[in-house]
């Protein structure tokens, strides 16, 4: 999954929703007991009780970090793509067609030994222009240019909406430039987080020396890459404190940013990049930036080239010659835990999803999401948002001129649903078979593009940030609006309408509907006004009593420790937190108003509720490996899985009414303790 921007909240959440034509009428097993661990009561582990059975009977694959529903649903949208890819190959397509784009790029990226013969052919004229670096000027202008092929060199930009000015779209430099997932892991002591730091160092170095590089040359180049990086890393924000809008929100004159960092030439650089119509910049972290200034003035010119060189290297290793790939899969292990490198078709359509996810999109849904569908989760959305309104309105905790802006927001919240009313227009990509690297850059040339046109322009509210296929759902507070694509509601083995109301409300209602309306009114959702404007519009008296009932979650999840000296980080993951616990809550009241839970009639021995509760948890079945778990534990502002069902239920009291939770069990939490804010 591409990088999300920082004030973009994005959520992963799971459904179900075949549409598949009906087969003759086959006995299955229940979506929900089959799954269920009866050597677990709900009370000690609600989880495992619900989902513990499956664990045990589905091992993670070599191949996989992690392995539940989720995965199950990629890999079944993975096979889909690879039809849609080899069908556009063997098609007589017009150029410039999508089924043109597709089938070329789908031919090269299969093209194993035309890209082994080639070598670093397709890349050597970025390299040549890594090699010609002299002082930082050089360097600079050659770090624009890789930028616009795909690297994620020295720091990060982007255009996107202005978080004050909704309407407008700007262009923001954050930090970034290093090669470690996240700042912790050039600092944190513990024998796993040191030993990652070691093979770093001789992943770099190896990497050097297969481009050409002497092995000692090589291997001190590796040495100070890791320090220069480790000063960067000094001066990043941590995780936790990206999710303030208003502390990464720092507005400055383009003309001004030299007072920052003077040694780069921001004039040449942005023109260099295509920042055009625009004089202003929101820069996220200043303090990096001066930091970034004091490292080009102190670090010699010859150990940023080989950084630069590296970072193209290492950006470039899905479309060089395997050996890059495999060093880069190796190194990649002590953060996944997989065991064995995903094969070529899938990393294929990977890469493919990135460059032209629309354009797959377009023929995904005409096979795989139908107009029925799309409605039923478009009057969905109504019934959750009328839950919200009804909870708004009893909640003493805030006053009424809050209340009536909160109504506002809420009634204006926009709903995308399946797939955009409106393509892309992606006439310009250019794809050819002259290899897999030229498509790789020139797609990413596009995407750049395609991007830095908006500059100036009028902001497109109609647009989609996700593809149609796309597992996953998010909220986008500059829009206020909520994006579900098709892909999150795809659940293998079942149609639709094989699932009962209590399925469907818990694993979609709740988890994914609920959850991403909540995002509007979680600790930074909740600071963006009804037409995506950060701007305040609580009094003071509500936003203490918000922060105060969220002090509480922060609280509750900071106790967990999945790994033993990792403990989850209640602040950073406070959004999606609050996020799962007001999406069960509203997926509550709605299901009330169905007639199954007025009929309470048992399925499987279950109650109607019982089935809800169970729903939601089917939505987080599955399980990780360690080295992915510690990773998400640093990088990741969501809980895992398991922790994003037990860790709201026991905020919930009627999950206490529904299995009879006492004090004793493990799943209790005294009335006093639990979280209630929505």
């Amino acid at each position: 999954m591409r990088k999300t921007l920082p004030l973009f909240i994005i959520s992963c959440s799971f459904f179900a929703c075949t549409n598949e034509p009906k087969k003759d009428s086959v006995s299955k097993a229940d979506v929900l007991a089959v799954n269920i661990d009866s050597s677990v009561s709900p009370g000690a582990d609600f989880f495992d009780y619900a989902n513990g059975g499956w664990v045990k009977k589905n091992p993670i694959p070599g191949e996989q970090s992690s392995w539940g529903i989720g995965n199950l649903v990629i890999e079944e949208n993975l096979k889909r793509l690879r039809e849609i890819s080899e069908k556009a190959a063997t098609s007589k397509a017009a150029a410039g067609s999508n089924d043109q784009k597709i089938g070329d790029f789908w031919t090269t990226a299969m093209d194993s030994a035309k890209i082994e013969a080639e070598k670093l052919k397709p890349i050597q004229p970025l390299l040549d222009k890594v090699n010609a670096i002299t002082d930082v000027a050089s360097m600079m202008n050659t770090v624009a240019e890789l930028k616009k092929m795909g690297s994620y060199t020295l720091f990060s930009d982007f255009v996107s909406q202005d978080a004050k000015k909704s309407d407008v779209m700007a262009y923001q430099i954050w930090q970034g430039g290093l090669g470690l997932p996240e700042r912790e892991y050039y600092f944190k002591t513990d024998s796993a987080t040191v030993n990652i730091r070691n093979e770093y160092l001789k992943h770099i170095s190896r990497v050097l020396s297969m481009e050409g590089e002497d092995t000692a040359i090589a291997t001190n180049a590796a040495k100070n890459i890791l320090q220069l990086e480790t000063k960067l890393a000094t001066a990043s924000r941590k995780i936790e404190d990206l999710r303030d809008p208003y502390a990464n929100y720092n507005k400055m004159a383009i003309a001004d940013l030299g007072k920052m960092a003077a040694t780069i030439d921001w004039t040449s650089y942005i023109k260099k990049l295509g920042v055009t119509s625009v004089d202003s910049v929101i820069v996220g972290q200043p303090e990096f930036f001066k930091a970034l200034n004091a490292a080009l003035l102190s670090t010699p010119i010859a150990d940023w080239k080989q950084y630069v060189k590296y970072s193209l290297l290492n950006d470039m290793a899905a479309v060089l010659p395997d050996a890059y790939g495999i060093e880069a899969f190796n190194f990649s292990k002590l953060f996944s835990g997989a065991k064995e490198r995903k094969p070529r078709w899938k990393r294929a359509i990977q890469m493919e999803e990135a460059a032209m996810g629309e354009m797959l999109g377009q023929l995904y849904v005409k096979e795989f999401f139908n107009a029925t569908a799309k409605k039923r989760y478009t009057d969905m959305v109504e019934a959750i948002r009328a839950a919200l309104k009804d909870r708004i309105s009893k909640l003493t905790w805030m006053g009424d001129s809050t209340k009536q802006k909160a109504y506002t927001k809420l009634a204006a919240i926009k709903s995308k649903v399946g797939y955009p009313e409106k393509w892309k227009n992606m006439s310009a990509l250019e794809i050819g078979k002259e290899s897999l690297a030229k498509n790789y850059m020139n797609a990413n040339l596009f995407w750049h593009n395609y991007q830095y046109n908006k500059l100036g322009k009028p902001v497109d509210r109609d647009e989609w940030d996700m593809t149609p296929q796309t597992y996953n759902a998010y909220y986008n507070p500059s829009n206020n609006e909520i994006v579900l694509p098709a892909g999150i509601f795809t659940v293998p083995g079942y149609r639709d309408e094989e699932l009962d109301d209590a399925v469907v409300y818990g694993y979609g209602g709740a988890s994914t509907i609920g959850h991403e309306i909540t995002h509007g009114f979680d600790d930074e959702g909740r600071q963006f006004d009804e037409k995506g404007n950060l701007v305040s519009w609580w009094t003071k008296n509500d936003e203490a009593a918000f922060t105060k009932r969220a002090d509480v979650m922060v609280k509750q999840f900071n106790e967990y420790e999945p790994i033993k000296g990792y403990h989850i980080n209640g602040k950073a993951a406070l959004g999606e937190n609050i996020a799962d616990l007001g999406g069960i809550l509203l997926g509550i009241e709605a299901f009330k108003k169905t007639a199954q839970f007025k009929e309470n009639k048992t399925i499987s021995g279950l109650t109607p509720m019982q089935r809800y509760f169970m729903g939601y948890a089917l939505g987080w079945l599955g399980h990780t490996r360690e080295e992915q778990q510690r990773n998400r534990l640093l990088t990741d502002v969501h809980s895992p899985g398991k922790y994003r069902v037990n860790g709201p239920f026991v905020d919930v009291d009627e999950f206490y009414t529904t299995f009879s939770i006492k004090p004793g069990d493990a799943m209790y939490r005294p009335d006093s303790l639990r979280v209630r804010i929505w």
